[in-house]
């Protein structure tokens, strides 16, 4: 199946504004993203989506791919389907978050797998947490899922509720924000409005899920560190100067 990685990218980010291009070491973050995606095997080609030209040049002064698209968008999801439309031909295209700059390749290369299974035409990754901390915290996103391996739910609130304490053998999972969709499905889901619980909890996932659609879930063990305040930059550098 011919697939397409997709690194959407905005600049105006609330809590840290020019996120994309943030400085890693000498290359902006989202450059960084394109290139451990460009390491995935089962990806044929990347493209970063972006509002803006700023970035978009960037992008393709360091050699990378860049589409520019509308400023309208409420989601790097909206930013994809655009990307589908106007880069037709793969059978899958693969959301890989801009603000990624540690993602595994290995970690797309499972979330696109899934496709292939006809029965999975939404999918994505966890990862089990190790820690109360990160168990409680609400900007680290849950999810549990059923026998076969598709969420049965997302949340920002510790989920599964365990009643006496933390557990240590079997641990909760940590959603990362990687998707896969395989192409048929994209128009349907991209005319789905905002959901309830999509509001209340802000996870657009929830959307697909109250919506009937199913996602399944890959797990894996390759931590990965999102960046979203200017001092998660220096965690990149830290776990770079250690690999």
């Amino acid at each position: 199946m011919k697939t397409l990685a997709v690194i959407p990218a905005r600049m105006a980010s609330t809590r840290f504004p020019g996120k994309p291009l943030a400085n890693i070491q000498g290359i902006p973050m989202v450059v960084r993203v394109a290139i451990q995606a460009k390491q995935a095997n089962r990806i044929d080609d990347v493209v970063v989506a972006t509002d803006d030209e700023t970035i978009l040049r960037v992008v393709q002064e360091y050699g990378h791919n860049a589409l520019l698209t509308s400023t309208d968008h409420r989601s790097g999801f909206d930013r994809l389907v655009e990307t589908s439309i106007k880069l037709p031909g793969y059978g899958a295209y693969i959301n890989v978050q801009g603000d990624e700059p540690l993602i595994d390749p290995g970690v797309i290369d499972s979330v696109t797998s899934l496709l292939s299974n006809p029965g999975c035409s939404i999918s994505t990754s966890a990862i089990q947490i190790q820690n109360q901390e990160d168990y409680l915290n609400p900007n680290v996103v849950k999810v549990v899922f059923d026998s076969t391996k598709k969420a049965l739910y997302f949340s920002r609130s510790p989920i599964p509720h365990y009643r006496d304490k933390f557990a240590e053998k079997e641990k909760p999972w940590k959603h990362q924000g990687i998707y896969g969709f395989r192409s048929e499905v994209l128009p349907e889901l991209s005319r789905l409005e905002p959901s309830t619980l999509e509001m209340v909890e802000s996870l657009e996932q929830l959307r697909f899920l109250q919506n009937g659609f199913s996602i399944c879930v890959t797990s894996t063990d390759k931590e990965s560190i999102g960046v979203d305040i200017p001092a998660d930059i220096e965690k990149v550098i830290q776990a770079l100067s250690e690999s």
